[in-house]
């Protein structure tokens, strides 16, 4: 069959099968050091990343020095932690996955989301890939090798969050940051088999590069490989920061109890059906929700053809900004002139779009009463549907050296589903509950809900897990 060999760096060392929550707490116990499970960390990179190639600095001898003098505090103290190269972290070069950034140096400061994260005992020890400004769903570069799928090394990631979520899926780490302005968490989480959760808008602090957008739709968040630990992780960032608009989401610990009302739907906009691999399994998730006693109905997906449209047009309009003030944004080692072909596309097809820029964000804003307006008339708590509408792809299909009418349109067929919740500032979360065994990638189902209602997608999702426990890539 069409697979390569998995690669990961799991096995019987003092890391050995454990999740961030268990490994905080062997340290807690004093049953294993910060510094062990730091050095632990790094080993398990170094195996690795030469056949993933899923980081773009490395931070390892601050790392060590930082866990010997852990002090205990947050309740993550002590755990590795690796950042999207997105995001300022003080010491740090930031390249933004961009050859235009090849002479970055390190950042003064680091960003709010960063002081967020370490507040709960992370340790910093690299920075992970992302395509040029996150811009696709797959972390391929025209200039360096591409990060790979650790489950099938000839595939994609996912992205734009790639390397976050191959070093989780491989055993590096057990939880690392991403950001998602279209999917870019849950999209790498489907591809890994890991659980990806996009907040609601306004829920975490922000890297800087997400503060001046004209429409909020990127935040940050994590990849881990337990519901647990991602539930303990917002609840641990709510200790540090609590948006008051927003109902808290508190500790999630027990899986959800009652029935819920869910529609289905298996197709995006723009004609994008799913294949047979994806219906299958979204046919498997909904027979395993009925089982587990929820009213559940297919339904029409809210997302129109226009929508998508406007959607990629915020895209050319972010490509547009970044060509043309490039140089009022970012520090002056920026190279506008090393920009890929993808991004310099954006710009050029802005431009021919430019008079629907008012219409389109006036549009895009309004998709949040959409949405409510949508699980009103349906009657439904809960919109299932797959992450993505295709099996993951080959290394290539996404490339950035690849022309904006190249690969837009592979883009909208793939990832047509996901960046709804972002339009929406909706709650999403992508769970790896099938997998395709013919080419061995997992299969993510996602699950959205109103604005706020994180405690309900993961109290659903820790049953999901309970019932269907997720393949690991070491089994």
């Amino acid at each position: 069959m069409a697979k390569e060999a998995r690669v990961h760096s799991f096995g019987d060392d003092v890391m050995s099968h454990y999740d961030g929550i268990a490994l905080a707490q062997l340290i807690k116990d004093k049953k294993i050091s910060a510094r062990e499970v730091v050095e632990c960390s790094i080993k398990r990179l170094q195996q690795v990343n030469p056949q993933l190639n899923a980081t773009m600095t490395h931070n390892f001898e601050a790392a060590l020095e930082a866990a010997e003098s852990q002090t205990g505090e947050g309740f993550f103290a002590g755990l590795p932690m690796a950042y999207k190269d997105l995001t300022l972290i003080k010491g740090t070069p930031t390249y933004y996955g961009s050859e235009a950034f090849g002479n970055a140096t390190p950042s003064k400061k680091s960003d709010a989301i960063v002081k967020q994260i370490e507040a709960q005992g992370f340790i910093h020890i690299a920075t992970t890939t992302t395509p040029e400004f996150g811009f696709t769903p797959s972390a391929e570069f025209p200039h360096r090798a591409s990060t790979s799928n650790p489950w099938n090394p000839a595939h994609t990631c996912g992205g734009s969050s790639g390397g976050a979520a191959a070093l989780v899926a491989a055993g590096v780490l057990p939880i690392a940051h991403t950001a998602d302005g279209g999917g870019s968490t849950r999209i790498p989480a489907a591809c890994c088999g890991l659980v990806g959760l996009k907040a609601t808008r306004g829920r975490l602090k922000l890297s800087s590069i997400f503060e001046r957008q004209i429409h909020s739709v990127a935040l940050d968040g994590i990849v881990s490989r337990s519901v647990r630990d991602t539930a303990r992780f917002y609840s641990e960032a709510e200790q540090y920061y609590y948006n008051k608009s927003l109902k808290k989401i508190g500790l999630v610990e027990q899986p959800l109890k009652k029935s819920l009302r869910i529609g289905f739907a298996t197709s995006g906009a723009q004609g994008n059906h799913s294949d047979e691999p994806t219906l299958a399994a979204v046919d498997r998730t909904v027979k395993l929700l009925e089982s587990l006693g929820h009213q559940v109905k297919p339904v029409d997906l809210p997302i129109t053809d226009k929508m998508m449209d406007e959607f990629i047009y915020l895209w050319q309009l972010n490509g547009y900004l970044i060509s043309k003030f490039g140089k009022q944004m970012f520090p002056k080692y920026y190279e506008p002139e090393k920009l890929t072909k993808l991004v310099k596309g954006l710009a050029v097809k802005f431009k021919e779009n430019r008079l629907k820029t008012p219409s389109f964000l006036y549009n895009l804003k309004r998709s949040k009463s959409v949405f409510l307006k949508f699980l009103e008339r349906e009657q439904i708590d809960i919109l299932l549907t797959p992450t993505l509408t295709h099996l993951t792809p080959k290394l290539g299909h996404l490339g950035m050296d690849k022309e904006h009418d190249v690969v837009f349109p592979r883009m909208a067929k793939w990832a047509c589903i996901t960046p709804y919740a972002n339009a929406s500032g909706c709650p999403a979360i992508s769970l790896p509950l099938e997998h395709d065994d013919e080419y061995d990638l997992p299969i993510g189902m996602m699950f959205g809900a109103r604005h706020g209602e994180e405690r309900l997608l993961l109290e659903l999702a820790l049953q999901l897990e309970e019932a269907k426990p997720f393949r690991q890539i070491y089994s």
